[in-house]
C-alpha cells in the first residue's frame, strides 16, 4: 500500500450538513498529483497486506466497525466498501482510522450526499474549489466515496503538515475554525466511538 506520510449507495437528495469550510490555498505538486488520481477512480481501493496477521487484523476491524456503522449505513455492501475505503485512505495518508471516522461523523454523520451551508460535499465535507484546483471542476465527483475520502484524508494530512503535527490546529484548519476549540473537541469526542485496539486478540474496543 502506498503511504502519503514518508461504495456506491442508493441515490438520495442532498442532505444539509453543518460544517465549516476549508480555505483555498496553494498546493504542493505532490498534493495535486495525489488528489488528481482520485478524480479518475470510482471503484473502492483494495487494501494490501504483508502477511496473514495483518489481513486478519483488518478483517476483525472491518467486522467490528461494520456492526457499529450498521444503523447509519444499513446496506451491507455500501457499508463494507465505505469502511474499506476509509481504512485504505486513512492509512495511505498516515492518519488514525478512528480519527477519520470521528471526523466523518461530525462532518456528515455518514451521509454520502450531505451538503453544508458553505457548499462542502460528501462524507468528509470537501469544498468544491478543490475539484477546480486539481480536476475538471465537476463538484459532483466529490460525492463519489473514493474521491471524497481521498480528498478529505489528503487535505487533512496537508493541514497537519502545515501545522507541524499539531492535530488540534490542523482540524481547526480543516473546518475553517483554526484556533477555536469546539470543532477539534467534537472530532476527538466522536473518535472514541470508533476506537479499536488492533494489538489485542479479537481487536477489543480500547
Amino acid at each position: 500500500m502506498a503511504s502519503w506520510a514518508g461504495l456506491v449507495g442508493p441515490l438520495c437528495l442532498p442532505t444539509i450538513a453543518h460544517a465549516g469550510a476549508q480555505i483555498e490555498e496553494p498546493l504542493a505538486d505532490a498534493v495535486r498529483t495525489t488528489l488528481s488520481s482520485a478524480i479518475l477512480n470510482n471503484a473502492p481501493p483494495v487494501p494490501e497486506f504483508d502477511d496473514f496477521a495483518g489481513r486478519l487484523q483488518y478483517l476483525r476491524w472491518l467486522g467490528a466497525m461494520g456492526d457499529r456503522l450498521q444503523r447509519k449505513v444499513p446496506d451491507f455492501q455500501t457499508r463494507k466498501e465505505l469502511l474499506q475505503t476509509i481504512w485504505y485512505e486513512s492509512r495511505r495518508a498516515g492518519l488514525d482510522v478512528s480519527l477519520v471516522l470521528g471526523l466523518i461523523q461530525v462532518e456528515s454523520n455518514f451521509r454520502r450526499h450531505a451538503i453544508s451551508s458553505a457548499g462542502a460535499r460528501g462524507y468528509m465535507q470537501v469544498m468544491p474549489f478543490w475539484a477546480r484546483l486539481i480536476g475538471d471542476g465537476d463538484a459532483a465527483k466529490l460525492f463519489r466515496p473514493q474521491t471524497n475520502l481521498r480528498f478529505g484524508c489528503v487535505i487533512l494530512r496537508h493541514y497537519l503538515n502545515q501545522e507541524r503535527g499539531d492535530l488540534f490546529m490542523a482540524l481547526g484548519r480543516y473546518n475553517g475554525s483554526r484556533g477555536r476549540a469546539p470543532y477539534p473537541q467534537a472530532v476527538f469526542a466522536n473518535q472514541r466511538n470508533w476506537a479499536f485496539d488492533l494489538t489485542r486478540p479479537g481487536g477489543t474496543q480500547s
